[in-house]
């Protein structure tokens, strides 16, 4: 028989074993195997034990006969010595595989690589390894990497399967049988969750083949199932690695971009190869719509719809029949710096940006105006609305209530999309107050430049000399980029530092924009950051106010530091204040 017949013929024979069990006294045979990725059992019958027997070992004995077949006659191509099997899903092997992965011959790693090769290449024999993020985050690309770095004994070795939504597990289970029977080790499978029943089976690659010696790697873009799958099936055998998170360090480091600026616009996903950085996915309203719809709504509707066969939903439910998950969903985006309260679902969409850009225009310190006062802001609310996709509370089908308003928010946090950021007043320490900061800015800034665009289109505004047009629609960018660079502090510090407290602190009079506190040795850094490249003593006035700072030693013990964070360049000030330039804080961090 040639390589395809044996592998027909072990298809066809059972799988599993024969063991026995002495209950009261009697002996009992079971035979036992895995079915969709669940342990099975039933007694055997005494006049089927001989034959049940007989095809087991056949089976163990045809398999160990394909192991010792020659797989490859060379590095550059899976060649079997009779025609190559079959595959039910998209398999790469041998030389579509190197194709596959040289692709990426020239990229920059992401921090997140050594992590996968250290579990492609430890001791670790009984749990696969979860990569699982939102689109365009790296997860193929750092795949191929790990392919593409290998010495060759160990590609020859390896697999790469591609999951399309009309394969099965039952499919994937069978094509890796034969693969692990042709001594394949390495198995990177990519948007494994596309499957329908993946959640509720997905012990299979853990229980079965992870556990007798090979390596799995698992990635996707539902991130909730990935999460479900290890509550449900994997358990504690799996590591997890999320990708969605990227922090302007590996911005800069793997795109080349070093301008917090283009970070604040496009940030949140990664390009295909260095500084040609795909601005396409925030750089238009309908682009950044697409995403949210597809990367973010659509993730948690595909995982809810398949997890615990779609009896999760819980109060969710609802939305998802009416269509107005998205709804909900951008609204919270939009919204970001407030707390994500029944308030911000439901009440008639108005824009936090526009509600502050006309506070920042009237107290421009050099040319202050009064001109957008003048604006139709119930025409510039519903343009801003329809440019974000998002419908108003009259257009609602249901009414959205409290209780969805935290389910969202726990799936948010679960993506890693959002990170609460406390928000403590010193004169009410038990306020429990937080801002919510998104992890994507790019999605942030592409609703500031709807915003603009729609203001763009009053006629007010457009009866406004170019000069002084041009003039506003930059300074309401610019207080946008403050409030976003302020939230980019916030979060990277507080990743990164994971044993220190990082919050806002308000005082009768005054804030902190940022205090980084370590309770082991009871001392903070305070922090004050902002978007201008120019240094000025107004800056840092709360840095310097004596009873503020009398208070917070007295709270959170000896100031160490006192930081202004800019655009400009590093350097010493007077009064005790520091200069540091906030992408080398960023960078550092």
């Amino acid at each position: 028989m040639n390589a395809e017949e044996i592998l027909k013929k072990i298809d066809s024979l059972p799988s599993g074993g024969l063991t026995t069990k002495t209950i009261r006294g009697k002996a009992y045979t079971y035979y036992q195997w895995t079915e969709n990725g669940k342990q099975r059992s039933r007694i055997v019958k005494q006049e089927e034990y001989d034959n049940l027997k007989n095809q087991i070992e056949e089976r163990k004995k045809l398999q160990a006969q394909v192991s010792n077949l020659e797989i490859y006659k060379n590095k550059d191509a899976a060649v079997f010595e009779e025609d190559p099997p079959a595959f039910i899903t998209n398999v790469r092997i041998g030389k579509t595989l190197d194709d596959f992965s040289a692709t990426i011959i020239d990229y920059k790693k992401r921090e997140l690589y050594s992590a996968i090769e250290q579990y492609v290449y430890g001791d670790t024999h009984d749990k696969v390894f979860i990569l699982y993020g939102l689109r365009r985050t790296g997860k193929t690309t750092l795949i191929r990497q790990v392919i593409y770095n290998m010495k060759d004994e160990d590609r020859n070795k390896s697999v790469f399967i591609q999951i399309n939504p009309t394969n099965t597990l039952a499919e994937v289970n069978k094509d890796l049988r034969k693969l692990e029977t042709l001594g394949y080790k390495y198995v990177f499978i990519d948007e494994v969750t596309i499957m329908d029943d993946f959640i509720q089976g997905a012990a299979l690659f853990s229980d079965v083949f992870a556990s007798s010696g090979m390596k799995i790697v698992l990635s996707g873009t539902d991130s909730l199932g990935f999460v479900f799958s290890e509550d449900e099936q994997l358990y504690d055998r799996c590591f997890l690695l999320h990708t969605t998170f990227i922090p302007f360090r590996e911005f800069s480091n793997v795109l080349g971009i070093h301008d917090i600026d283009k970070y604040m616009e496009f940030g949140g996903t990664m390009s295909q190869s260095g500084d040609n950085y795909n601005k396409s996915i925030f750089g238009t309203k309908k682009s950044t719509a697409e995403y949210v719809n597809t990367a973010i709504a659509r993730n948690i509707q595909h995982s809810l719809k398949n997890y615990q066969y779609g009896s999760h939903f819980r109060n969710l439910k609802a939305l998802y029949d009416k269509g107005e998950l998205t709804n909900a969903i951008n609204r919270i985006v939009e919204d970001m710096n407030h707390d994500f309260t029944i308030e911000v679902l439901t009440r008639t969409f108005k824009s936090h940006d526009f509600g502050s850009a006309k506070d920042i225009i009237r107290k421009d310190r050099e040319n202050p105006t009064d001109i957008l006062d003048d604006v139709d802001g119930e025409k510039i609310t519903e343009k801003l609305k329809k440019l974000l996709r998002i419908l108003n509370r009259e257009e609602q089908k249901i009414e959205i209530q409290d209780v969805h308003r935290l389910e969202i928010k726990e799936y948010l946090d679960l993506l890693d999309l959002t990170c609460d950021i406390p928000l403590v007043n010193m004169n009410d320490l038990s306020s429990k107050k937080v801002t919510t900061v998104f992890s994507q800015p790019g999605l942030r800034y592409s609703q500031a430049e709807s915003l603009i665009k729609s203001l763009m289109m009053d006629e007010t505004f457009r009866n406004v000399d170019a000069q002084e047009r041009k003039r506003i629609t930059e300074r309401i960018l610019d207080d946008i980029k403050g409030r976003m660079l302020e939230e980019i502090v916030q979060l990277e510090t507080k990743k990164a530092n994971p044993n220190l407290e990082v919050f806002k602190l308000q005082f009768a009079v005054g804030e902190f924009d940022m205090v980084v506190y370590d309770p082991e040795n009871v001392c903070c850094k305070i922090y004050e950051v902002k978007h201008s490249k120019e240094k000025s003593p107004f800056q840092y006035r709360h840095l310097i106010n004596e009873e503020n700072c009398k208070q917070t030693e007295f709270r959170f013990g000896k100031i160490l530091e006192k930081v202004v964070l800019y655009r400009g360049e590093t350097c010493e000030e007077e009064n005790g204040i520091h200069y540091k330039n906030v992408e080398e804080y960023l960078i550092e961090n």
